[in-house]
């Protein structure tokens, strides 16, 4: 009877990871084609009009552009070098809960946004998911660092050996790249881990 019920438990998990697995998969894909949709959409019938949608630092009118600039980029050079990590680091983060990649990815455009309107270039416009992406990273290392969990340092680590590179975007190193998108969209990415960090010590507590 025991043993019945051991590989019901295990095929009950079995099947609960691969449905988990397939939500995740359609959540980034979908993610993804949008991105792509709107690229396509704004070079075949708007011929890169959508650009002038990205945030301008300084100006009241582009406030609102902190939530609509990750979804456009300059180009189908710059939304393909945002792909893949975008798919990959999403995919970590979600590893745990599903729903952490929206919460890490709303407070990480949000803050590279508002970074960017404070402190970007003056008649500069910025847009693209980077500042998520590196969001998305900045959250995996301070996952690890606050919680301290095997499972959570493994993951920061493997994060930083695929992607520890990036953190060269933080700085203001090369004309036309938005570090400052970048720097913001890091620390966002560590501001949630702190504060989903702290809710989930409450939890256990």
């Amino acid at each position: 009877m025991a043993n019945i019920d051991w590989r019901a438990t295990a095929m009950t998990r079995t099947v609960n990871l691969r449905r988990q697995l397939l939500r995740q998969a359609l959540l980034l894909g979908a993610l993804v084609a949008v991105l792509w949709a709107i690229e396509v959409f704004d070079a075949l019938a708007l011929r890169g009009a959508l650009d002038g949608f990205g945030i301008q630092p300084r100006t009241l009118g582009s406030l609102p552009a902190i939530l609509v600039a990750p979804w456009l980029h300059a180009g189908f050079g710059h939304l393909l070098t945002n792909t893949i990590p975008l798919v990959v680091l999403g995919w970590m983060v979600m590893m745990r809960r599903t729903s952490d990649l929206f919460v890490v990815g709303l407070t990480a455009a949000i803050v590279s946004g508002l970074g960017i309107w404070l402190f970007g270039g003056a008649h500069t416009i910025h847009l693209g998911i980077s500042g998520v992406i590196f969001g998305l990273l900045g959250y995996l290392l301070a996952r690890g660092y606050y919680e301290r969990s095997i499972a959570s340092i493994a993951l920061a680590v493997f994060a930083l050996l695929l992607y520890g590179g990036m953190l060269w975007g933080v700085l203001p190193l090369h004309q036309g790249v938005s570090w400052q998108g970048h720097l913001f969209g890091f620390v966002g990415g560590i501001v949630a881990a702190y504060a989903m960090a702290g809710k989930r010590s409450e939890r256990v507590s």
